[in-house]
């Protein structure tokens, strides 16, 4: 388990963290999400031990990572896959490592099957792509065997056969009672990855709570209605429901169950091609969490206007 607890940390004018506050249990995969400069990183590098917080702790399994003999069979770490020295194989990189912690040459080679990187283990790593830097960066948090887990933005740089892999990858680390944290802004590939979502901003945690949790606050029982008929909309919003135009024959209704706008729209002869349910998605949940913790928003085309 990760225990982050009160972390304050601040650089210069500029406060990092403000009371930053979660906990990764073991048997989930909790995604790490927030604006750029939101506090997540800092958040990682103090669990590291790699950056001192000002204030607040932080453990793992209970303990500072300073106090961990053996840090790499307590936790794995990708943080930033080009973090290594481009000279030395992919194998030479591990076996480093591996030398450090006291593990044998034989997990290496248990490490580099399990990311697919057995036929390359000989190439220099600087001129790997950073597909596979991403997968040198995974076996190395991998290969203390550890109980948690922590990679930052691992699905960057990967094609489709490595997010589906990453995306498996991380499922079974969780089945196995670890302890995953999972950074990424790729909300579609935590939806179908993560369990539990930690969302920041501003170095504060705005929500913390299941993928479903976070799914329910924003699906608020909107129905997209497609419908030629002219009196379709204002039929409905006499009923009470709210209705907003999305263009091409189709609207949003919100106030009213899909019964009760089946009924309606039957009732008065308004046909229609197409009734479904909003489903909603966690990158909808997480821009209304983070709707006032961005700190860089860039005007789009049609803001210029």
């Amino acid at each position: 388990m990760i225990t982050v607890n009160g972390l304050r940390k601040r650089f210069g004018v500029s406060i990092a963290l403000d009371g930053m506050t979660f906990t990764v249990r073991p048997g989930q995969v909790t995604g790490f999400v927030g604006p750029n400069g939101a506090g997540k990183s800092t958040t990682m590098r103090v669990i590291l031990n790699l950056d001192a917080a000002d204030a607040g702790e932080a453990f793992i399994d209970g303990r500072p990572y300073r106090s961990l003999g053996t840090p790499l069979r307590y936790v794995g770490s990708l943080l930033d896959a080009s973090a290594l020295q481009p000279g030395r194989t992919a194998r030479n990189h591990l076996l480093w490592l591996a030398h450090s912690q006291g593990l044998v040459a034989s997990r290496v080679d248990a490490v580099l099957d399990q990311v697919g990187l057995r036929s390359v283990a000989r190439r220099r790593a600087g001129g790997s792509s950073l597909g596979m830097r991403q997968r040198l960066g995974i076996a190395a948090a991998l290969l203390g065997d550890p109980l948690a887990l922590m990679l930052d933005e691992p699905f960057t740089g990967m094609d489709p056969e490595g997010i589906i892999w990453i995306r498996h990858l991380l499922r079974a680390l969780a089945a196995e009672g670890r302890a995953v944290l999972v950074s990424s802004h790729v909300m579609s590939e935590l939806q179908d990855t993560a369990d539990h979502v930690v969302v920041v901003g501003r170095g504060k945690v705005i929500a913390d709570a299941s993928v479903a949790e976070l799914l329910a606050t924003v699906s608020d029982g909107r129905i997209t209605v497609r419908s030629s008929a002219t009196d379709a909309e204002a039929v409905l919003a006499a009923a009470g429901a709210s209705v907003t135009p999305a263009g091409d024959g189709r609207f949003t209704v919100a106030g009213l169950p899909a019964e009760a706008v089946v009924a309606l729209l039957n009732r008065h002869g308004l046909s229609f091609s197409e009734l479904a349910s909003h489903r909603a998605t966690l990158e909808d949940a997480y821009l209304q969490l983070t709707h006032n913790a961005v700190d860089y928003r860039a005007t789009t085309p049609r803001d210029a206007w």
